[in-house]
C-alpha cells in the first residue's frame, strides 16, 4: 500500500499547485542523494519504488527525483543511519515496539519521530524512551511546532532551540499542569486502599 501510494505522487516544480515533491535544492543534494540510492542498492537493500533522477519536459529544468523506497535495510546500513534528505525512505522490520525504539535510538541522529497506535500505553512507552527531539503520535514528522522549541538530539539541530520563547516567555502566557501516566496495563497499589 505504502509503495502503490507513493508511485502515486506528483513530482513537479513547485510553482505548479498539483505538486507534492519539488526538486531537490541543490546540485550537490542532487548528487548527493543519488549517490546514496547506489549506496543502498550496493549494500543490499531492496529497491521497490524510483531511484532515478527525472530529466525531461517539465523536469528538464531542475533537480527532481522519483520518489524512492528500499525494502530489506538493515539497521547498520548507511541509508538507515544518515540523514538523505530527499525523497527516500528505508523501511526497517521490527518484531516488537522495543526492538522499533532500540533501532531509532542507535541511529546518530534524533530530529523527530512518529509512532501510529491506538494502544496509549505504547505510544506513552514510545514518546518516552525514544530518544528525539519531538515525538508525534498519530501524526507525521512533517514539521515543528512554531509556538515551542525545536531541535534534536544527539548529532541533529544547530543551535539554540528558542522558537516559541522559553522560561519566563511561556509561563506569562501559559498555565502549568502536571501529568502521571502508568504504562503497566494495570491498576497500582499506591492509587487505592484495597486490591
Amino acid at each position: 500500500m505504502f509503495s502503490e501510494r507513493a508511485a502515486q505522487l506528483r513530482v513537479g516544480p513547485g510553482s505548479d499547485k498539483k505538486t507534492q515533491i519539488g526538486p531537490v535544492i541543490s546540485e550537490a543534494q542532487y548528487r548527493r542523494i543519488l549517490d546514496y540510492i547506489e549506496v543502498g542498492k550496493k549494500e543490499g537493500a531492496k529497491l521497490i519504488l524510483g531511484g532515478n533522477a527525472l530529466k525531461k519536459g517539465k523536469h528538464a529544468n531542475g533537480y527532481f527525483i522519483e520518489p524512492t523506497i528500499f525494502t530489506d535495510v538493515q539497521p547498520k546500513m548507511r541509508i538507515a543511519q544518515e540523514e538523505i534528505f530527499g525523497p527516500v525512505v528505508a523501511i526497517l522490520r521490527a518484531r516488537n515496539l522495543q526492538e522499533a525504539i532500540d533501532v531509532a535510538n542507535d541511529i546518530p541522529f534524533g530530529l523527530s519521530a512518529a509512532i501510529y497506535s491506538q494502544d496509549v500505553n505504547k505510544t506513552a512507552v514510545a514518546e518516552r524512551d525514544l530518544n528525539t527531539g519531538l515525538v508525534y503520535i498519530n501524526a507525521s514528522t512533517i514539521g515543528a511546532e512554531i509556538q515551542l522549541p525545536f531541535g534534536g538530539t544527539k548529532r541533529t539541530g544547530l543551535g539554540p532551540r528558542d522558537a516559541g520563547g522559553r522560561g519566563g516567555a511561556l509561563d506569562l502566557y501559559t498555565q502549568w499542569k502536571i501529568i502521571y501516566r502508568d504504562y503497566s496495563g494495570r491498576l497500582q497499589k499506591a492509587q487505592i486502599d484495597k486490591e
